[in-house]
This record gives C-alpha cells, sequence and structure tokens, in this order.
C-alpha cells in the first residue's frame, strides 16, 4: 500500500531539486531557460528529472518566459459554416508551430469584442481577429498595446496591423458584371449586419453598379436563412429582376419564400449568393455565387501571426481573389 501512495504521488520541483542537490530556483532557471546556469548543475538537474519522470506544468512555464503557447481567435458566429474552414486552416499552422487555439466568439454583438480580446491578450501569444466587428477606435486602441494581432476580412486603412480578406469588392463587382450582361437593371441587395466591413464593402461596389447600368436597392437583412426569408418579399416590393444577398444562407433563406409564394427562379428573378458555402440545399437549385479560399485565407492568416510573433512585421494589407461561379439561379431578366 505504501508503494502504491509513492507511485502515484505527484513529482514536484522540490523532489527534483533534492534529488539535484540544487535549489527549487535552480531547477526553474534550468527548465525555463531564464538565467544562464552552471553546466554541471544544470547537467544534474536535467539527471534528476529523467530519473524522477517530472513533468513541467505547460502553463506555468510560459508565464515564466512570457509565452503561453497559444494564439487566440475571435469569430463574430460559430455557427455560421462560414467560419470553419478557415479555423481548422489555423489549427493546422497554429499546431504545426507547437502552438494552442483559443477560440472565442462574439455572436454578432460588437459591444463584447473588446473585452473578449482582453481575455484572450491575457493568455495568448498572439490575436486572430476575424471579421471583427468593433469600431475603428477600438481597434486603434488594440493596436497600441503591441501584442501582435492580424485582421481577417477587416482592413483599416491608417492603422498600422497587419490585415488579410479576400476581395468582397471584386466579388460583388463580378456579379453586377454578370447580372448586366443578363439584361438586369433593377437590383436588390438584402444586405448583412451593419457592423460588418465585408457588408461595407459589398454595398461600396454596389454603388458603383452604375456603371454596368444597374439600379441597386438596399434592405436591411442580416446573416442567417431566417433574415433571409424575412427580407425577400421586400426585393420583390422594390421591382427588382434579381437579388444579391450578403451570403449563401440568406440566399437559402430567400429562395425558400420565393418557393413558397410561387416566384419562379431564376425565369421570374435571379438570386445571387455569397461565399459558396456548403449547404445542405435539398430539392433547391444550385445557386449562382462567388466562392473564396477560405481554406488558403485561415492558413495565410496564421503564417501572417507566425511570422509577427518571430519578429518578422509585415503591415501590407493583402487581398484574394474571389471566383464567381454561375449556376442555375440567374438568368436572363425577365419583360
Amino acid at each position: 500500500m505504501r508503494q502504491s501512495r509513492a507511485r502515484t504521488q505527484r513529482v514536484t520541483i522540490t523532489d527534483v531539486g533534492h534529488a539535484a542537490g540544487v535549489s527549487p530556483a535552480t531547477v526553474s532557471r534550468v527548465l525555463n531557460g531564464t538565467a544562464k546556469v552552471d553546466a554541471v548543475l544544470a547537467g544534474r538537474v536535467q539527471a534528476a528529472v529523467r530519473t524522477l519522470g517530472y513533468h513541467p506544468n505547460a502553463a506555468a512555464q510560459g508565464l515564466a518566459k512570457g509565452r503561453w503557447g497559444t494564439i487566440g481567435v475571435l469569430v463574430p458566429d460559430l455557427a455560421n459554416p462560414y467560419f470553419p474552414e478557415i479555423l481548422k486552416a489555423v489549427s493546422a499552422v497554429a499546431r504545426a508551430n507547437g502552438h494552442r487555439v483559443m477560440i472565442m466568439e462574439s455572436e454578432e454583438n460588437p459591444a463584447v469584442e473588446p473585452e473578449l480580446v482582453a481575455d484572450l491578450l491575457r493568455s495568448c501569444d498572439g490575436l486572430l481577429l476575424c471579421s471583427p466587428r468593433m469600431r475603428r477606435d477600438q481597434l486603434a486602441e488594440l493596436v497600441a498595446r503591441a501584442h501582435p494581432m492580424v485582421l481577417v476580412n477587416r482592413i483599416v486603412p491608417g492603422l498600422a496591423v497587419p490585415a488579410i480578406s479576400v476581395d468582397f469588392y471584386g466579388g460583388t463587382t463580378s456579379i453586377c458584371g454578370h447580372l448586366a450582361q443578363l439584361g438586369h437593371r433593377d437590383v436588390a441587395y438584402l444586405s448583412g449586419p451593419e457592423a460588418s466591413w465585408a457588408n461595407g464593402e459589398r454595398i461600396r461596389a454596389l454603388e458603383a453598379a452604375a456603371a454596368f447600368g444597374l439600379r441597386v436597392t438596399v434592405i436591411p437583412a442580416g446573416a442567417t436563412a431566417a433574415d433571409g426569408g424575412a427580407a425577400a418579399e421586400q426585393a420583390l416590393a422594390a421591382g427588382a429582376t434579381a437579388v444579391v444577398t450578403y451570403n449563401d444562407l440568406v440566399a437559402q433563406g430567400a429562395l425558400a419564400r420565393y418557393r413558397q409564394l410561387g416566384v419562379d427562379v431564376p425565369t421570374e428573378l435571379s438570386v445571387v449568393g455569397f461565399d459558396n458555402l456548403s449547404l445542405d440545399w435539398s430539392g433547391q437549385a444550385t445557386l449562382t455565387t462567388v466562392a473564396m479560399p477560405r481554406d488558403d485565407l485561415g492558413r495565410q492568416a496564421a503564417e501572417l501571426l507566425e511570422r509577427l510573433m518571430t519578429g518578422s512585421p509585415d503591415t501590407e494589407p493583402k487581398l484574394l481573389p474571389m471566383e464567381l461561379l454561375i449556376h442555375e439561379t440567374t438568368g436572363p431578366a425577365a419583360r
């Protein structure tokens, strides 16, 4: 019974010190590499560690070195299928570099983002802010703290922070060109979250769509299928022959509502999504949408953060191209 208790008793840093004939402080310095220790003493400590089977506490070592071995990621909505592929790529890069990933979600509430970021700052070596909704001045305050941080799908002119995004403006422009070629002139846009920078980029491109001969009506909607269903009829009331949506989820909800109303897509109305999300579209036509390299976006964002954490800053914003995928929900404008 006495031997069993001895085997299950946890070996401490004090035990290692006794075995090596040094103080616990010396053991700590050897294991953490925070100060130079005589080679003979260091050898005795390492030998005692191996003999006793001592396993250092990773969190405690991180605190001693000023590092935690963790990167933090903030996203607005984990239920949105847009983010898992990005997070998967981020996790792969982090793991390859010996880091863990801590994820927090703001539930599309910009007001809680600063508090969540503050929590991440206390326990993470670097941050990825994915589609952050917070105000510019709040981002500026974070940048001033000089903590390694990368913005994903948010570019803030004049703010010296590394940023990478897909080209939402270019992707929306390609949609406008496609609809104009089909003879559409009146277009409704089911707008996304008001605080979304990506949504603002879509609207900016649509405002320039007059160059294609398009008249665009912006209709507040949201980011979910329910939002799309609720706003679908407003597009009809606006006299639109084509509907562009904030994302594929909104398009899914709008298509379901048009099916209930007996509106034929694309004969009577064209519908375009955004993001090329993997959804269960049972019984629905294949959606015309714009695809973005989410895996590449997550990988490059994580690699950018890793370089930043090792002292190789790069604050030049980077845009990844989008690709228009023309499928069954767009057709010639109804006459």
